[in-house]
């Protein structure tokens, strides 16, 4: 089967700590083969304030991360059932 991207709804604003916690449980149930990449879809922004030049990180869609995987009812489970994970965006299939 091949992998495909699943957008994943997260709580806003913790967005890294789904990420990390998603990548640690891949990797202590030992199914990195299942897993591709997981993505916060973010921008470095840098601004004015002040007169300095301010870096920052800029989310393209707050409340959502990109899990690259193979689909199936065990894979689903594990993400399903990550802390800060509320869910899969989209249909029931």
């Amino acid at each position: 089967m091949a992998k495909e991207w699943y957008v994943v709804h997260t709580y806003s604003g913790y967005e890294h700590k789904a990420k990390a916690a998603l990548e640690e449980r891949i990797k202590a149930l030992g199914k990195e083969t299942a897993f591709g990449d997981v993505l916060v879809p973010a921008e470095k922004v840098v601004e004015l304030v002040k007169g300095r030049k301010k870096t920052s990180s800029r989310m393209f869609f707050p409340g959502y991360i990109l899990v690259n995987m193979e689909l199936n009812d065990e894979t689903w489970h594990i993400v399903k059932s990550t802390p800060k994970v509320t869910g899969f965006v989209g249909g029931s299939t």
